[in-house]
């Protein structure tokens, strides 16, 4: 029997069915390795899991590199962009030491904890005792999605999972949007009112004090996301680590720093590059000074962690935003395209955070009697 019209599968359609199929199939066939190696990482996490002893280090190593490999574009990443023509190694070397000083800060000031008391609000506090096997995957997952270039958060995706109390992730996701739109109007008044200015200073070759304000404001921002985000890193550990425990965490992260400038900070780099003239060393400068801003803002309101991720796509938004809106800066870019550009990368956060909650709904039978409770089940 003939199909009606309407069912019959156009040329069009069949076409690009046929392309999203190979260009899928490309992807995976590039990937290869990438996937092996998740594939490895999957098998170790099911054998390990019921093992606490083991699967603290594992999960540990996983979110390590994991969230940095997503979060470099928030601290790091103008850093890099703006800073092609160094050899990578001195980059690394830069970045790395200040991590090991700040780090060092933490643990010694608060005895032993490395997450500067992230990880003393309530539904954190507590040291894992036992792992389930979604919260060792965790990682995983947000490695994937930071290879498909997705700038999602390492605070929901990581801290979820672990979390005791349903409160504790509403309070997270309250305080990371308000950074977004603290960040958001911030970006608009800054590059919108002080435009004029900013235009003048990125204008012909900079100066080479711009380099060292460069790197005294990136190492400055570096530090102050590392009292922010070391929780999402340290939430597998005891929240006390011995001296042997911190050299094997700090050890571990400042390689894993010289792997990602070795990569030129891999994949989510596009994310930044993307962006209006983030290559200047002074149009980095700025943005770097006014995240680094908000972010310190943000730790001395109070020590309940936070997403990063909202905040830096939050203020990368407004620039965009502001930019197209003053006859002072050029995008290359239709207003249409910029707010598609901002709420693409913001449908990618949420995405995130959308996982993160179903994963801690899946691992966490407290969050699970919350949640039938507020759905009346």
């Amino acid at each position: 029997m003939e199909q009606p019209v309407s069912q019959q599968p156009t040329l069009g359609s069949a076409i690009i069915g046929d392309r999203r199929y190979k260009i899928l199939s490309l992807f995976f066939f590039r990937e290869r390795t990438f996937f092996r190696l998740v594939a490895f990482c999957l098998f170790c996490s099911a054998i390990f899991y019921p093992y606490p002893a083991i699967a603290m280090w594992i999960g540990f190593i996983f979110a390590a590199y994991s969230a940095i490999a997503n979060d470099s574009i928030q601290t790091i990443g103008t850093f890099i962009a703006s800073n092609e023509d160094r050899k990578w190694w001195h980059l690394w070397l830069f970045i790395g030491a200040i991590f090991l000083l700040t780090s060092f800060y933490s643990w010694y000031t608060f005895d032993g904890d490395v997450s500067f008391q992230r990880l003393s609000s309530k539904g954190f506090s507590e040291s894992p005792t036992s792992f389930h096997f979604l919260q060792l995957i965790s990682p995983l997952i947000l490695l994937i999605i930071t290879r498909l270039r997705m700038p999602v958060s390492t605070t929901f995706m990581l801290l979820s999972v672990f979390s005791s109390d349903g409160g504790a992730i509403l309070a997270v996701t309250q305080k990371s949007l308000t950074g977004y739109f603290v960040a958001f109007g911030m970006a608009i008044f800054v590059w919108y009112f002080l435009s004029k200015l900013i235009s003048k200073l990125v204008q012909g070759e900079p100066h080479p004090y711009w380099r060292v304000a460069q790197w005294t404001i990136s190492g400055a921002l570096w530090s102050v996301w590392i009292m922010q985000d070391a929780a999402n890193i340290a939430i597998f550990l005891n929240r006390q680590l011995s001296i042997w425990e911190y050299i094997a965490f700090a050890g571990f992260i400042f390689f894993g720093l010289g792997l990602l400038f070795y990569l030129r900070g891999d994949k989510i780099q596009a994310i930044v590059k993307e962006k209006s003239s983030v290559t200047d060393v002074r149009a980095a400068s700025v943005i770097d000074l006014v995240y680094a801003f908000i972010l310190f803002f943000f730790k001395e309101v109070s020590t309940m962690p936070m997403s990063t991720t909202w905040v830096f796509l939050g203020l990368l938004g407004g620039r965009e935003i502001a930019m197209q809106l003053t006859p002072h800066a050029e995008t290359n870019r239709s207003m249409r395209s910029t707010i598609g550009l901002v709420l693409r990368d913001a449908g990618f956060a949420f995405i995130g955070l959308v996982i993160s909650v179903a994963l801690a709904v899946a691992i966490n039978p407290v969050i699970q009697e919350e949640l039938a409770q507020l759905l009346g089940l």
